[in-house]
């Protein structure tokens, strides 16, 4: 998914509650309310751009005027610290109904008993509208032997390259579609073609370089993990230096990429990017808003496809929706995210976040196949989609924050080698993901 802490400075950083929109008297009471009395639920919504917030509230308010029965009360929160708050809330058994969240932190919530298994309680429309390949990303072990759904997935992100359309041209590079995407070894050389009079064809932008990394590692079958049953152990073999090897190649053999762009977050290269400075910045589908936000007036720019080493696959994560295992009235919840993520609504909610539905039917929505803004090439790239390996690693977020951080940012430095940086994440990883392994 896109960087949760960078964007988290765009998110309030406290939740505030808003009124509850309380319904009339005599409706329909399903779901466990006292006769007479709607059903109260809480959602906490982590939509943080202004687009997404006025989607989700109008779902909101669509779902209370239809359902006095069910009232729904909006929670806003946030990324940055939205897990240390659901753990409080769970731990005095008192959190929101529903909850946004996204898939890596379903995990560790559902092995501690705190969210709903929602296998079976899914209406079979949504369920069959939402790609098995995006249901992996939300099961787990239930600690009964057994697998459970413990979120319903509905937004995902993929990788792409937001492409300077007149540096483009003036190279007359062949501009890649889906069908035909770049494969590294063109990214590379078209890279080098764009590198002159001081510029640069690409920047890596790589301040949080794990998740990048790792999701594109799966272009040459990259795992990073390998699992034994539920012991999972780190691998950095051949497949899995091959992006590490070829970016590093980019910023010191082929000099095509920025080095002082390494310590940047993922938008920080735009101005830049504008001034043309760098051609090409590789960044999740969701930076395309800020471009069309921000960019000059008449700045040409294109969205570039996923590109391709043995294959175009992208590690996928997923925002959620979940139901609280101490909710009062789960089937009430479940009621209500069968009607947000309804086919319609995910287009909605896709279009305000400018990333891409998990739906099937709301990826066919025509706003989200138009050529403009490239959305006709984001939401092709969903086929790239297969879930990343380390949504089954117990301990990869201390993996992730104590080992794969700085070794990664060492490596792209140029302070390590290569052999260097792979000893030490599976070296010291191991050590970590010892302690989870027991």
């Amino acid at each position: 998914m896109r960087t949760r802490t960078a964007l988290a400075a765009a998110a309030a950083a406290v939740v505030a509650l808003t009124a509850a929109a309380c319904g009339g008297s005599g409706g329909d009471s399903s779901g466990g309310g006292k006769a007479g009395q709607p059903v109260n639920l809480k959602f906490l919504s982590l939509a943080w751009q202004k687009e997404s917030i006025a989607a989700n509230k109008q779902l909101v308010d669509e779902w209370n005027k239809a359902n006095p029965g069910i009232q729904v009360e909006y929670v806003q929160g946030s990324w940055d610290n939205v897990n240390d708050q659901l753990v409080t809330s769970f731990e005095a058994g008192d959190p929101p109904d529903v909850i946004h969240d996204d898939s890596p932190a379903l995990a560790g919530f559902a092995s501690r008993g705190y969210l709903m298994d929602l296998s079976g309680k899914v209406p079979a429309d949504l369920k069959s509208d939402i790609p098995q390949a995006a249901w992996d990303t939300v099961t787990f072990p239930d600690g009964k032997g057994g697998q459970g759904v413990y979120g319903v997935p509905f937004l995902q992100e993929s990788q792409v390259l937001i492409g300077n359309k007149k540096l483009l041209d003036a190279a007359k590079v062949r501009i890649p579609t889906p069908d035909n995407p770049w494969t590294w070894d063109e990214f590379a050389g078209i890279s080098k073609k764009l590198t002159t009079g001081g510029n640069f064809g690409v920047a890596w932008p790589l301040k949080s370089p794990v998740n990048k990394v790792l999701n594109l590692a799966l272009n040459f079958g990259g795992t990073f993990f390998q699992t034994d049953g539920t012991k999972a152990t780190v691998k950095v073999g051949p497949e899995e230096r091959e992006v590490m090897q070829r970016i590093h190649d980019q910023l010191y053999k082929d000099k095509s990429a920025d080095p002082s762009a390494l310590g940047m977050g993922t938008a920080d290269p735009l101005p830049g990017f504008y001034a043309g400075k760098y051609a090409l910045l590789p960044a999740g589908v969701y930076l395309r808003q800020q471009v069309v936000e921000q960019a000059p007036k008449g700045f040409e720019w294109i969205t570039i496809p996923p590109l391709k080493g043995t294959s175009s696959d992208q590690g996928a994560t997923s925002q959620t929706l979940s139901v609280a295992a101490d909710s009062k009235n789960p089937d009430a919840a479940t009621k209500f995210i069968s009607f947000f993520l309804n086919s319609a609504n995910q287009a909605k909610l896709a279009k305000g976040d400018w990333l891409l539905p998990t739906s099937v039917k709301a990826a066919s929505d025509p706003s989200m196949t138009t050529k403009e803004n490239g959305w006709d090439v984001a939401t092709a790239s969903a086929k790239n989609l297969v879930v990343a390996p380390y949504l089954k690693v117990n301990g990869f977020d201390e993996w992730k924050s104590k080992v794969a951080t700085p070794t990664l940012q060492q490596y792209f430095a140029n302070k390590i080698s290569l052999d260097q940086a792979a000893k030490t994440l599976v070296d010291e990883g191991n050590k970590v993901l010892e302690r989870y392994n027991k």
